[in-house]
């Protein structure tokens, strides 16, 4: 198979093996995913297992997994371009596989030797997969409001409470749940433990799926923990540590797990435009011929080179061991804008017919709805970037001064890069 026509604008980041990573997506996207689209869309309340099944015997469950776990150890621009080349076909196919990297990076950088001997093989080769699980239905995002609990009875820790939005809820062997285990009073950071528990445990239930607005197929549902057991060798990190656990799953996975989620949509987008804008007949032409249309096609052309720019320059410093918490940042929240607007101008060229089901744009559309919130909500974005600006310190990470990024290459064994600046 030949070399794919990657964006020239992305050669400084791409090595001959992301490339070739890039090529072999995009031939079982359109072999293997895109015949499967329509079905999804047609049964919103269906979770497509099979789709999981089929990007685990590529073992793409396992890119961030170290080889010597059986993992393809290939790092954030290969995982960025899984989810990016993926969303461009299918948003729910790209989320399975996003959603369940992010635990990926509590296991890898909290767990233990034993949990990591135990674990990471059977999650490189998706035999289990993950799902984390922080939000809560009425406190949302808040982790400081978080009111699912653990309790010591003496042998094990005793969960209870209710999990909402959880990614992979329906797939997901493996949950990490993040609960309170300190009294009240006690600061954030230090009240909340992350636990690892098996979907099949005794107290654990599921609401069956539900329609959504967008990414049908995948599921993102609620769990219930009535008075589950964890064991001591169950618990992921310290306890005491959870707060640092889902910050670092998020800022360091989640964040720009969602903006390639974000940049295949947008691609998808701006190629459903085109294409409609095209084909379409108008006067003694095509729509594509009407100065005001080849104006909205330029703006979304340049949206997406800055997005797509955006987008891998930050998971390129990820992978160089580089502080990119504010590239990390600002590449979750302004990929989510720049694709909002593009996908706003996609449907309002398709015009009725973007309302019209039969037509892609408006599955994308939906889709795009899905990536502001996860991960922190734009404005979330722009408080730290304001922050970091500032040079204020958060207090709130397991070594306050030092990014979140710099700590997961120091956890990864790579030399700092500069001095520690504010979170």
């Amino acid at each position: 198979m030949s070399m794919p026509a990657t964006p020239v604008t992305l050669d400084r980041f791409l090595t001959p093996a992301h490339q070739a990573l890039w090529a072999d997506v995009d031939d079982v996207a359109a072999q293997e995913i895109l015949p499967r689209v329509d079905r999804m869309e047609s049964t919103p309340t269906r979770v497509e297992s099979k789709l999981a099944r089929l990007m685990a015997d590529r073992g793409w469950f396992g890119v961030t997994v170290p080889e010597a776990f059986g993992g393809m150890q290939a790092g954030h621009v290969a995982k960025t371009i899984l989810i990016h080349r993926l969303a461009r076909v299918s948003g729910a196919a790209a989320a399975i596989l996003q959603a369940s990297l992010i635990p990926v990076a509590g296991l890898l950088h909290y767990g233990t030797g034993d949990q990591h001997t135990a674990l990471l093989p059977r999650v490189a080769t998706g035999d289990v997969l993950m799902s984390i699980a922080v939000t809560e239905p009425e406190q949302g995002g808040h982790i400081g409001g978080m009111t699912t609990r653990a309790e010591w009875d003496g042998t094990a820790w005793v969960l209870t409470g209710v999990k909402a939005h959880v990614g992979n809820s329906h797939l997901a062997g493996l949950h990490v749940v993040v609960a309170r285990t300190a009294p009240a009073g006690t600061r954030t950071s230090k009240a909340l433990t992350a636990f690892l528990v098996r979907a099949k445990q005794r107290g654990v239930s599921l609401l069956r799926p539900g329609a959504k607005l967008g990414l049908r197929g995948f599921s993102f549902g609620q769990l219930s923990f009535n008075r589950v057991r964890v064991l001591p060798d169950d618990v992921l990190g310290e306890v005491g540590a959870g707060f640092d656990v889902a910050q670092f799953a998020s800022i360091v996975y989640g964040r720009p797990n969602l903006t390639a989620l974000s940049l295949g949509l947008h691609e998808a987008a701006v190629a459903l435009a085109a294409k409609y804008v095209s084909n379409r007949p108008r006067y003694h032409g095509t729509l594509a011929d009407v100065s005001v249309v080849r104006d909205r096609l330029g703006s979304m052309s340049a949206r997406l080179i800055m997005a797509r720019i955006l987008t891998y320059h930050a998971v390129d410093m990820l992978d160089r061991g580089l502080s990119c918490d504010d590239e990390l940042i600002a590449a979750k929240g302004l990929g989510h804008d720049l694709a909002f607007e593009t996908g706003t101008d996609a449907m309002e060229l398709h015009a009725a017919n973007g309302l019209d089901g039969d037509y892609a744009i408006q599955r994308v559309w939906r889709d795009m709805q899905s990536t502001y919130a996860p991960a922190g909500t734009g404005e979330v974005q722009r408080l730290r970037l304001a922050g970091s600006l500032l040079q204020e310190e958060t207090g709130e990470s397991e070594s306050a001064r030092i990014p979140w990024s710099v700590l997961h290459a120091e956890r990864a064994g790579r030399p700092r890069h500069g001095p520690p600046v504010a979170v």
